[in-house]
């Protein structure tokens, strides 16, 4: 468990709004996140710098998200400490394919097709990043800013002790083992989560009917409520994936 510590990993520079740290639920005293006390202003501009800092200062910066967006009082999980990291494997442990396969076969009905290709990205995909989280911040006007100390963004849901997937498994590295897969081959980022929410940007979306089916069955063993509660069918879903640069997921 890595501890957070923003005054002595950031540049002088980099003026961040009024926050504090937040120790896990059964985590001792070690912070694992540090969060903005409120809604931040030109939080997708800070965001950004954030990101640009990250390998100096070993601080992920996410976009984080309330269970409620008409409850800022408990801002759940974030500032209630609901997060978990020592109950959490690591992300290397894990070998994306062999866990994408075993979700598919508990929950799939077809044979699995095996890992979508990757692309190599038209745009930078920290500009694709960045790009979207101007998007998503405008639309929330809630939205606070977290910084974890993690080398990459898919290592900071394990790192922070995120737990949104426990309803189907309470291994969150297991996820960001999936995420780092994502990074490499479509160049995702991890900008925003919520209490059960993930918000990805992609530089290298599939751009054809046959990748997004691929990827759409990556996605469902990964999160099947997208499909269960989405549009029903794999295919439906897949047609949505088809050059998007933005990917949700939600476990109920």
């Amino acid at each position: 468990m890595h501890s957070v510590n923003v005054e002595l990993s950031l540049p002088r520079d980099v003026v961040l709004p009024s926050g504090r740290t937040v120790t896990a639920e059964g985590g001792g005293d070690i912070p694992v996140l540090w969060l903005s006390d409120d809604a931040v202003s030109g939080a997708a501009g800070l965001w950004k710098r954030l990101r640009e800092e990250h390998a100096g200062s070993g601080l992920w910066p996410l976009l984080l998200e309330p269970l409620r967006p008409d409850d800022e009082g408990e801002y759940r999980p974030w500032a209630t400490g609901e997060l978990y990291p020592e109950d959490m494997s690591s992300p290397q442990a894990h070998d994306p394919a062999t866990l994408l396969e075993a979700w598919w076969d508990k929950y799939g009905e077809e044979e699995w097709p095996g890992l979508a290709p990757g692309r190599k990205p038209e745009w930078h995909p920290d500009e694709v990043a960045a790009e979207f989280a101007e998007g998503f911040a405008t639309r929330r006007p809630y939205i606070r800013l977290g910084l974890v100390a993690a080398g990459r963004g898919a290592d900071a849901l394990t790192a922070v002790g995120w737990s949104g997937p426990a309803n189907y498994d309470n291994d969150t590295a297991k996820y960001s083992a999936v995420v780092r897969g994502w990074e490499r081959r479509f160049g995702a980022r991890v900008v925003a989560v919520g209490f059960d929410t993930l918000h990805l940007s992609v530089a290298a979306p599939p751009i054809s009917a046959e990748e997004a089916l691929l990827v759409a069955a990556e996605h469902f063993a990964f999160c099947p409520d997208l499909v269960w509660q989405g549009p029903g069918t794999l295919a439906a879903y897949a047609e949505s994936l088809v050059g998007a640069v933005h990917w949700e997921f939600w476990w109920d």
